[in-house]
């Protein structure tokens, strides 16, 4: 009996349904919510998928690259905006400098009001009448320069004890010249002639006599304000002196003055009466000034320690619509010893040299000079208090203020780089940057114009608009 032979399966059916089964499986651990994560991400990949976390990964690096790349310009412009490079010409018309950085000593100062002042008692000198007469010359007008011992005024005397003190003085002289003759005579006689020896004694006696009323005769006309020359020139010609000269001071009156004395003021006119003591003249001598100061009474005592130093004081003579000009160098004089009353502040004093603007000019008989410094010229003054060693001291020009920050601007070839700096002090002449590293000692920077700098590169980024305005990331 023959028996029917067992079916073989048919080839290729194990393997799909191998498949098929885990197909299954891997559908239901990917759809099971309490599978490990793990398992169900590896049943994602089985069926072909992506696991949720590398596809979000993978669309944020997808939106991330194009945000990129779209904001490449931008970064790209936020490095070029803190450039600027300038032609020629532009750095012509805003009057550019340029400089090296450099470690210096800064003085913190203090800055106080003043004011030109003269020299109290060396300043002024007042011209008097000597004596009493009329006014027939004078040689001088008002604001004209005069040298020491010039003459200025001719008087014509009048003054009746002038003139009898002068007619005395001529009497006395004549009788002086008398006796002197007189005595001569009698001793060429000698003692063994007819006169004896008691006479010449009594004329020696009578010429000492008016020798002393001589004396004080010519004491008296000095008083009356003749010179030594005048005196001795009566003397000399046997005439009465009918008119006086008054002469500028001399050089010793000067106190080491300038030697150049202006007429600030003629009192008098020509043909005026005038009698002893009256005012002819003011001159004046500007050749050196004071600045009066005034300090609060919170800086009492560094003006105080100032003066006791020796420390230079700075003054700044104001101008209108422009820079004030300087004058370094200076050095406080005294201080007051009371606080004035009327305004609670202590004065104090700095010597100001002067200089003439230019030298005496000749305008016919007449010469004039002016003085660069005049008295009432309003000035401030800067006390310095404090002393800072190894900064960084730069023009005021030379930084740009932008809100709350502060830039400089290095040269870069021929780019200008801005960089914001660290400030430490400002005043209205210079601003001290802190030595951090931002700048180097030999760094080149712009000295000048940096404001100017500041709005050409604000007007080159658009106005300084933030280029991520309007971007979320």
């Amino acid at each position: 009996m023959n028996s029917a032979a067992p079916s073989k399966p048919r080839p290729g059916i194990l393997p799909v349904l191998a498949g098929v089964c885990v197909v299954g499986m891997a559908a239901a651990f990917a759809l099971h919510r309490h599978w490990p994560q793990p398992v169900r991400d590896w049943a994602v990949r089985a069926l072909g998928g992506v696991p949720a976390d590398e596809h979000a990964a993978t669309q944020a690096a997808t939106v991330d690259h194009g945000h990129a790349a779209e904001h490449a310009p931008d970064h790209e412009g936020h490095v070029e905006e803190n450039s600027l490079e300038l032609s020629e010409q532009a750095r012509r018309s805003i009057g550019l400098k340029e400089g090296d950085v450099t470690l210096s000593t800064f003085f913190r100062t203090i800055t106080v009001p003043g004011m030109v002042v003269e020299r109290r008692g060396r300043s002024q000198f007042t011209i008097i009448a000597p004596m009493t007469g009329y006014l027939t010359r004078i040689l001088v007008t008002e604001g004209e320069a005069v040298s020491p011992d010039e003459p200025l005024f001719e008087i014509r005397l009048t003054h009746e004890e002038m003139v009898q003190s002068q007619a005395d003085l001529l009497r006395t002289t004549a009788e002086v010249d008398v006796v002197r003759r007189e005595i001569a005579r009698l001793e060429a006689i000698g003692p063994e002639g007819l006169i004896p020896i008691k006479t010449v004694l009594e004329r020696k006696y009578e010429l000492q006599k008016l020798e002393a009323v001589l004396l004080a005769q010519r004491q008296a006309l000095l008083l009356h304000g003749l010179t030594e020359r005048q005196v001795d020139d009566i003397v000399t010609s046997r005439t009465l002196l009918g008119t006086v000269v008054v002469h500028a001071p001399g050089a010793a009156a000067l106190d080491g003055g300038s030697g150049t004395l202006v007429v600030q003021e003629l009192s008098v006119e020509r043909g005026e009466h005038v009698t002893a003591g009256d005012t002819l003249a003011v001159l004046v001598d500007h050749g050196t000034l004071l600045v009066e100061g005034e300090a609060f009474e919170q800086d009492i005592a560094q003006i105080t320690e100032a003066a006791a130093g020796r420390k230079p004081i700075a003054a700044i003579l104001e101008a209108k619509g422009g820079p004030g000009q300087h004058i370094e160098g200076l050095r406080i004089a005294y201080v007051a010893d009371r606080i004035a009353p009327e305004s609670r502040t202590l004065r104090f004093y700095v010597g100001l040299p002067n200089e003439a603007v230019d030298e005496p000019r000749d305008d016919g008989p007449n010469r004039f000079v002016t003085w660069r410094y005049k008295p009432g010229q309003r000035m401030q003054l800067r006390v310095p208090v404090e002393e800072w060693a190894e900064r960084i001291v730069l023009p005021t020009e030379a930084v740009a203020q932008d809100g709350v920050e502060n830039y400089v601007f290095r040269v870069n070839g021929d780019h200008f780089d801005r960089e914001a700096v660290h400030v430490e002090h400002r005043d209205p002449r210079s601003v001290v940057i802190a030595n951090d590293g931002t700048l180097f000692p030999g760094d080149r920077v712009a000295l000048s114009a940096a404001q100017q700098l500041q709005l050409a590169l604000k007007n080159k980024s658009g106005g300084g608009i933030d280029p991520h305005a309007g971007h979320h990331h």
